[in-house]
């Protein structure tokens, strides 16, 4: 990682996975807590979390996206605000509402 992903507030820490296509994650910040992915579950790519072991199998990867195996990556940034609920003007500076 590089020293500014270090230095992110909006950088994942750790991640857990959780029943139900649920994932705990924890940011730099100290927001935490679930995020529901069951609304991707089996569609698409997304089809390879049937397999529960798969699923398990989450990661935070070098980047700072939440990741299982090499096959499926989200991007940190649309978890946070997933997990939050706020909305990108409210995180990133510079956006307009």
């Amino acid at each position: 990682m590089s020293s500014n992903s270090v230095s992110d507030p909006l950088r994942p820490v750790a991640v857990q996975p959780r029943e139900g296509y649920r994932i705990w994650l924890r940011y730099a910040d100290g927001a935490e807590g679930e995020v529901d992915l069951s609304d991707l579950a089996g569609k698409g790519v997304f089809a390879a979390w049937l397999d529960r072991n798969f699923f398990c199998d989450v990661r935070i990867a070098e980047g700072g996206e939440i990741a299982w195996r090499n096959e499926i990556d989200l991007c940190r940034h649309a978890l946070y605000l997933r997990l939050t609920g706020k909305a990108p003007g409210q995180v990133f500076s510079g956006l307009r509402p």
